[in-house]
């Protein structure tokens, strides 16, 4: 049972950046919009896409876990702060702790590493 718990979790907190960086192909212009008004360069986006696609699949197969981890769970804290740090709006501050939680979920991970059903412990074994 332990197993599979870890699969699962692995895979709710993978799917959250693979359907991120698709959603981000497929309203390119608009996300890149939003990422230069929130004063990042737009020349960006494709890393993002590639780093949230790559980590989704990295995480959900359970590759170089407790690196990608951390890595992440960094990431998701600053796209909190940059994206969503208007704490007086609502949806904001529910965005905002969203990743806050997401954060938490791949710390987790960082330190327990992936389980029993993925690359890492095939690697291992």
């Amino acid at each position: 049972m332990e197993k599979i718990s870890q699969l699962v979790a692995r895979i709710f907190l993978g799917q959250i950046f693979l359907l991120s960086g698709f959603f981000k192909i497929s309203g390119y212009e608009g996300t890149q919009g939003y990422m230069e008004a929130m004063g990042l360069p737009g020349m960006l986006l494709p890393l993002v896409i590639l780093f949230e696609v790559g980590g989704g699949l990295a995480i959900v197969a359970g590759w170089q876990t407790k690196l990608v981890s951390m890595v992440l769970a960094a990431f998701t804290l600053v796209a909190a702060v940059i994206f969503h740090s208007n704490l007086s709006d609502q949806m904001q501050m529910i965005m905002f702790m969203k990743n806050i939680a997401i954060t938490g979920g791949l710390m987790l991970l960082a330190v327990h590493g992936a389980g029993g059903y993925s690359l890492d412990s095939r690697r291992t074994q």
